[in-house]
């Protein structure tokens, strides 16, 4: 019997997409008629649309449909949260990890939203600077909590295989609000992401 795996794609994009892998393959000199290469546009296609689909997706509606009343008022803090983007400039990955924090006022959001968050915001053409905010201000905005903490590190595919060709530099973010602004409570924060607690 054959594997069948179900995934939905949007037919008439994946087409489209497909005939411009296509030209693509062709333009650098690749034979798309060799078995090798055969299927790779259509699977380009749909792996593109699966990187991009944060553009369909909104990450304030997904907090919102996880938020609890709760008397809490310390910090909350999920950290090491695996991060996948793609470069804006050159479409290469870059991939690390964020560390989020908010100190609740009033509402707590469940812990699962906020690396879906995360996810809605890699899930586009980025640049890590701004990936950094987008992420800081959606939890500010929606949960209104007393100061929120983003700090990511990554590795960017466009410096380590191309360009500078740097395999081994890191690129770190940050982007505080409210109480973090404060430098006690933020250096609570960053001890608290560099330690191993587990």
């Amino acid at each position: 019997m054959a594997y069948h795996k179900k995934e939905a794609y949007d037919d008439e994009l994946t087409e489209r997409l497909k005939r411009q892998y296509e030209d693509i393959l062709s333009g650098v000199g690749e034979d798309i008629a060799r078995e090798g290469i055969l299927k790779t546009p259509e699977r380009a296609a749909k792996a593109m649309q699966f990187l991009t689909q944060g553009y369909h997706q909104d990450a304030a509606t997904i907090l919102r449909s996880a938020m609890f009343k709760e008397d809490y008022s310390e910090m909350v803090l999920v950290k090491d949260i695996e991060v996948y983007s793609m470069c804006e400039h050159h479409m290469l990955p870059f991939f690390g990890k964020a560390h989020i924090a908010y100190i609740p006022n009033g509402y707590i959001v469940g812990l699962s939203k906020i690396p879906r968050i995360v996810d809605v915001y890699a899930r586009r053409l980025q640049v890590q600077e701004r990936l950094t905010i987008e992420i800081r201000d959606v939890i500010q905005d929606t949960l209104k909590p007393l100061g929120v903490a983003v700090v990511i590190e990554a590795k960017h595919m466009c410096m380590m295989m191309r360009g500078v060709q740097k395999q081994n530099s890191i690129t770190t973010t940050s982007a505080f609000t409210g109480e973090f602004r404060n430098a006690e409570t933020r250096s609570e924060f960053m001890q608290l992401i560099g330690a191993k607690l587990h």
